[in-house]
């Protein structure tokens, strides 16, 4: 859903971003109608309340209410996505419309940090990985062509694969994990094909196209790739004007300078980002992290009220009001 308010101009709109998905209840027993939006102590409980709907809720009210004055001005973009949750293929499909995402100047997307700017995130850039043999009776092994040797020997050579970049200042060192294997019909049998997956959290500045040719080189053509999530890093400069401008409107309204902050997770921003060629990009929203995908997930009620602040100021800074 895109939604634009405001004139042509060469600065472009501000975008507010975030996805409309989330992730299922969970086995366990909520306390909380996960479903209600109930209030209390405070709290709105909820599937999505932090994770994000608080944060599109908050972004959605201060445009409202903003609309009428920045008409005529670089104005206000809404942009939300689904399929976040499972790979962000939402924000990738739209990344590569330019006819429908448009254009803005600089891009917030509102994944739960509890208010705080985050200027940086890794990448992910997950793969299949396969290797193929030759069955046989296990008693005859000379006969067949073990898949499953085959992918242990690649994932012992991509245990120590080097991704020859220098660490990132805040972002650290891009880490790679073999995370799931699977192979064999019977434990009598050679078996003629194995799987195993790869999970790379990537720094900005490595490409993913190139970290393949690499893992190719690697595992050498016994094994083939398939890659399953490619989402780049994020990272926008913190001397860059704009971040500093919100750090002053951050000052104003919560008293703290803040100061350079990172996540561990990905977000819709590692696709938007590019898709809006390169715009400086930062994570706010009124959600907590640490509620993301939990049972009786809530939104602190003061947060929610903070963001439309937040954002109003922001996006009222941007369009000269």
């Amino acid at each position: 859903m895109i939604a634009r308010i405001g004139r042509p101009h060469a600065k472009g709109p501000i975008c507010l971003a975030g996805h409309l998905d989330t992730v299922p209840l969970g086995g366990e027993t909520w306390s909380k109608d996960p479903f209600a939006g109930e209030v209390s102590q405070e709290k709105i409980y909820g599937r999505g309340a932090s994770d994000m709907k608080g944060g599109v809720a908050a972004m959605v009210t201060a445009a409202l209410a903003l609309a009428d004055r920045v008409k005529d001005t670089p104005g206000i973009c809404l942009c939300f996505v689904v399929d976040e949750e499972t790979g962000c293929n939402g924000s990738q499909w739209l990344s590569r419309r330019p006819d429908i995402l448009g254009k803005a100047g600089a891009l917030i997307v509102g994944e739960p940090t509890g208010n705080t700017p985050v200027i940086g995130h890794k990448g992910a850039f997950w793969l299949n990985a396969a290797a193929r043999g030759k069955t046989a009776h296990g008693s005859m092994p000379h006969l067949g062509d073990n898949a499953i040797v085959k992918a242990a020997r690649a994932i012992i050579k991509l245990n120590d694969f080097n991704f020859n970049i220098p660490a990132h200042t805040y972002l650290g060192s891009p880490t790679l994990n073999i995370g799931t294997i699977a192979g064999g019909m019977n434990i009598n049998s050679v078996p003629d094909r194995a799987e195993f997956s790869i999970d790379i959290r990537s720094i900005p500045g490595l490409d993913h196209d190139q970290i393949f040719q690499q893992l190719a080189q690697a595992v050498e053509d016994d094994i083939t790739l398939e890659t399953k999530i490619s989402v780049q890093g994020l990272w926008t400069d913190p001397s860059h004007p704009w971040i500093q401008d919100i750090f002053d409107c951050l000052t104003s309204i919560q008293g703290d300078r803040p100061i350079v902050h990172t996540v561990s997770y990905f977000t819709d921003a590692g696709m938007l980002k590019p898709g809006f060629g390169g715009i400086p990009t930062m994570i706010m929203g009124p959600g907590e992290a640490e509620m993301a995908h939990k049972t009786d997930e809530f939104c602190r009620v003061d947060r929610l009220h903070e963001a439309v602040e937040i954002y109003s100021a922001i996006c009222s800074r941007w369009c000269g009001i």
